[in-house]
């Protein structure tokens, strides 16, 4: 007896638990395996304010949802349609119990406790008690819930018992932390991937300047947060980042869309769902904004309460993202085939009846409420309507998204249970890899075959619950059109996009097909800044975020050829930029030229200076035997104009496109001839001085006069100059180089590898000129027939004029021209020395043939002899006077020598009409003889 009544109070308590615990209005039907269900059939709660004063009642639900009860009548089409099946669940029925969530977290937890309570019950074995074959079995899985707010509510309870999850529409990225949900799984992609696909299609369309707006809830605040960070790596700025509810009072809405409406961007992200997003459409229609474009996440982006004809104007143009839709054969059919009376296990039927065609069943407890003045009038109906004559999102069946899932999500169920009936001991899951029993079975052992679940739908699409399983991210995406026939939404597929497609594949959109406004074919406008131009770059504004900026214009050797361009490119070296900066040209190439005028000017002058040298050395070979010539060392002569054509040779070098070779020979090869030319001046010069002021020519006289000593001296001065050519090409050779600093023109030049090198030829050169000009200075006074010795001297001045000149021009010019003050420097100086030293001679030669004797040398010479005696004996008589007065006191002089000029004439003297005066020298004589001629002997007497 204690037995039977112990049975009889489990049961009736059970019962009791069954029948009252959880929300009053449910979809039941009982089966072998029951499967629960959270489906939000109405939008939200009445709010009012709890007192106290009396007990608590139940929340009533409000505005009733027909997508959400055809996501029910999904469930149980699939459970019918498994039950109807001989090969899947043979034997075996499952059964359901749906609540209606109300789209809110209390209603939702409210339910699940049902679930967990019946699962407590069913925990306590009470076939040990009593044969109890009347109880209702537990649930082992539940399909729900919709938002991500509440599922992760529903999953944070579901998870201590370890009942399976299984959501159709909760995106949230949050609930793929499996250490937190460890029950929870969902047949939809994760939020992730839909803000990845915002920003993209944000990017494709070139916004820069949005509005972002998410539910403060646990599906919109993680989504806005990763679409965040999106648009920061794209540089793309969110103007206003707002959260929104449809709890929001009055003024909260009010004070949102004043920020909206005094923002500059049109584009408004909202990430948020049906109900939250609409009393910011209903305020933005009172005000009647409607130059904004919407962007619609999958939660509302297909949302009977903001696809209204009434709102047309504000969010005509929306583009939103819904998942891929799928295929349930059968499923229209069965949508059309439901009524009130034969349906009695789904309760919320009648209500959907009602709310479908405005009027109140008979026995409605709506009817008593409506009596009573708590709700409008509406007619009686029989319940027999025909469904099918009525508009209604619950027959939207053309795109099955979210229905679609939930079929998924039973079927998934199903074949977990199939793979544990089918299971063969020794091959299961479980301890010791054993099966479970079906009909004992408990709902932690269909979590862990769900776990392991992988297989593939009717769509053909493979479906796994396993660790970091999410679903594959396809997306619709479609643009809110306005219906010609009667001014509803139409839902357009203007593009796809695939997250896992090939960079560049992901989003495909067919621009043609998208009304902007519901009106509009041309993209809407929505950066802070207009786009620049090319030509300009974006330029930083002070305090304002990177996407407000300013135009300005690239700098000379930058260009960008496209508009809004965050920086100018910079040209190639080759090239420089057009007057707008909007592409790059090829820089022209210079160099000193041979076809240009200077170029050829300079040509020509340097041919002229090498033909006038060649007609001076033809003169001077021509007339080899001639007094002048032999008096100007005809030897060194010719050498010195040799060394000439090599000055004016070489200049030649410096013209023309510079090669490595050319850079390499130009300067050795003009320091090289210009040293040999100076070597060979200052060895003449030197040699005329030793003889013309030796008192008495000795043996080292006699050596200096030798023509090889000259040559040596040549040889050895020219030598120095090309060691330090040789030491300079083989450590820092020259070369050619394409200098590109000049903004339109690449000067080709000759980089010459060491500066100091450089310094060292000329100064070794001009230190050679210094001697020289000394020696020419010092010998200025010599018979001038014989050595020129002041156009020496006045070809030396002209040298260092030229070359110090030379040193700041060469280092303050650039480009060809540095080639040309070089060239023109050593035409210079090469003429200068050609002119002063030659150009006499060859008028006397030519011009002046009776100034080309042997006689008028030897009368300079004579001359110039007397003149240096004279001197001397002065010199020297003033040296006694001043010694004798110094010792003596006497003021007579002595005169110590005297000059005597004698005239011995014989008969063969007197024949050859000549005289050999004597000059005496103190001490010494020394003896010259000169050769007059009759008529100059009067004058020279």
């Amino acid at each position: 007896m204690m037995r039977l009544a112990l049975c009889y109070l489990v049961l009736l308590g059970s019962g009791y638990v069954i029948s009252t615990y959880g929300p009053n209005q449910r979809a039941q039907m009982t089966g072998d395996i029951l499967l629960g269900g959270l489906f939000p059939i109405h939008f939200g709660i009445s709010s009012k304010d709890e007192n106290l004063a009396a007990r608590p009642e139940s929340t009533k639900c409000v505005r009733f949802n027909f997508r959400g009860f055809r996501w029910l009548q999904a469930m149980v089409f699939a459970i019918e349609e498994i039950n109807n099946s001989s090969t899947l669940l043979p034997n075996i029925t499952l059964g359901y119990r749906i609540f209606d969530t109300c789209n809110t977290v209390s209603k939702a937890l409210e339910a699940t406790l049902s679930f967990v309570a019946q699962n407590k019950i069913d925990s306590l074995n009470l076939d040990e008690f009593c044969n109890c074959t009347d109880h209702i079995p537990a649930t082992i899985a539940v399909v729900g819930a919709a938002g991500s707010a509440v599922s992760t509510a529903v999953a944070n309870l579901l998870s201590l018992f370890y009942i399976p999850q299984i959501s159709y529409a909760s995106s949230s990225r949050l609930l793929s932390n499996r250490n937190q949900y460890k029950s929870f799984m969902r047949t939809i992609p994760t939020d992730e991937y839909q803000a990845t696909a915002m920003a993209d299609i944000i990017e494709y369309f070139e916004w820069n300047w949005v509005i972002a707006v998410a539910s403060d809830d646990d599906y919109g605040r993680p989504g806005i947060e990763k679409f965040e960070k999106e648009m920061e790596e794209r540089d793309i700025c969110i103007h206003l980042n707002e959260l929104i509810s449809q709890y929001f009072g009055d003024h909260e809405i009010k004070a949102l869309v004043d920020r909206i409406e005094n923002s500059t961007a049109k584009v408004i992200v909202v990430f948020a769902s049906g109900p939250d997003t609409e009393p910011l459409i209903k305020e933005m229609v009172r005000r009647n904004i409607t130059d904004r474009i919407w962007i619609a996440s999958e939660a509302w982006a297909s949302s009977s309460l903001i696809a209204k004809p009434e709102y047309l104007d504000v969010v005509a143009g929306t583009i939103g993202f819904v998942l891929k839709a799928g295929n349930i054969p059968g499923f229209r059919e069965f949508l059309q085939q439901v009524q009130p009376k034969r349906d009695g296990h789904n309760e919320f039927i009648r209500e959907f009846w009602e709310e479908t065609f405005n009027c109140y069943l008979e026995d409605s407890p709506r009817l008593h409420e409506s009596e009573n003045g708590s709700d409008s009038f509406r007619p009686l109906c029989t319940g027999e309507e025909d469904i099918t004559s009525v508009e209604t999102p619950y027959l939207d069946h053309t795109h099955l998204r979210i229905s679609y899932n939930v079929y998924v999500a039973v079927y998934s169920i199903a074949q977990a249970l199939q793979d544990i009936l089918s299971c063969t001991p020794g091959h299961g899951l479980f301890a010791n890899n054993s099966c479970a029993d079906i009909k004992k079975m408990e709902a932690w052992q269909v979590l862990k075959q769900l776990r392991h679940l992988n297989y593939t739908n009717n769509m053909g699409e493979k479906v796994h619950f396993g660790e970091n399983a999410d679903m594959e991210a396809n997306y619709t995406i479609i643009n809110w059109h306005r219906s010609a026939e009667d001014g509803s939404v139409v839902f357009r597929e203007v593009g796809y996009y695939h997250m896992h497609a090939r960079r560049g594949a992901k989003l495909l959109i067919d621009n043609t097909k998208i009304m902007w406004n519901g009106y509009s074919s041309e993209v809407p406008f929505s950066n802070c800044s207009d786009d620049c131009e090319p030509g300009t770059r974006k330029g930083i504004i002070d305090s304002m975020p990177t996407c407000c900026f300013e135009c300005t214009e690239c700098s000379d050797g930058e260009y960008s050829n496209h508009k809004d361009a965050s920086i100018c490119t910079k040209c190639p070296n080759n090239s420089w930029s057009n007057g707008n900066h909007t592409f790059c040209f090829l820089k022209e190439i210079e160099f000193l030229a041979w076809s240009e005028p200077f170029g050829i000017a300079l040509a020509i002058c340097a041919v002229l200076g090498v033909l006038l040298t060649a007609f001076v050395m033809g003169v001077f070979v021509k007339f080899h035997n001639t007094p002048v010539v032999k008096a100007s060392n005809r030897e060194l002569s010719y050498v010195l104009l040799f060394s000439l054509i090599c000055c004016f040779s070489s200049s030649l070098i410096f013209i023309g496109e510079p090669q490595d070779w050319s850079c390499r020979l130009r300067q050795p090869a003009f320091g090289i001839s210009f040293v040999l030319c100076i070597s060979c001046i200052l060895v003449k010069t030197n040699r005329v001085l030793l003889v013309f002021e030796a008192k008495i020519p000795t043996s080292v006289h006699r050596k200096w006069w030798g023509l090889n000593l000259q040559f040596l001296l040549v040889f050895l001065c020219t030598f120095v100059q090309v060691m330090i050519c040789v030491v300079w090409l083989y450590n820092a050779p020259p070369s050619s180089y394409r200098n590109h600093d000049i903004d339109e023109i690449i000067f080709i030049t000759c980089h010459e590898g060491s500066v100091m090198a450089l310094g060292f030829l000329i100064g070794y050169t001009c230190l050679l000129a210094a001697i020289c000009f000394f020696f020419a200075f010092k010998s200025r006074k010599l018979p001038e027939n014989f050595t020129e010795a002041k156009f020496i001297t006045f070809s030396m001045l002209i040298f260092f004029i030229v070359w110090i000149s030379f040193i700041p021009a060469y280092f303050s010019t650039y480009g060809k021209f540095v080639s040309a003050v070089e060239v023109i420097a050593i035409l210079a100086s090469s003429y200068g020395m050609l002119a002063c030293i030659f150009f006499n001679k060859v008028y006397i030669i030519l011009f002046k043939p009776c100034r080309n004797t042997i006689e008028e040398v030897r009368c300079s010479t004579a001359a110039h002899a007397f003149k240096v005696a004279a001197k001397a004996t002065l010199k020297h008589s003033t040296t006694l006077r001043k010694k004798s007065n110094s010792i003596g006191g006497s003021t007579a002089s002595t005169p110590s020598s005297s000059i005597s000029l004698k005239t011995n004439s014989n008969d063969g003297d007197s024949a050859s009409g000549s005289h050999r005066p004597r000059v005496s020298f103190g001490s010494g004589t020394v003896m010259l003889s000169l050769s007059f001629e009759e008529s100059r002997r009067g004058s020279l007497m």
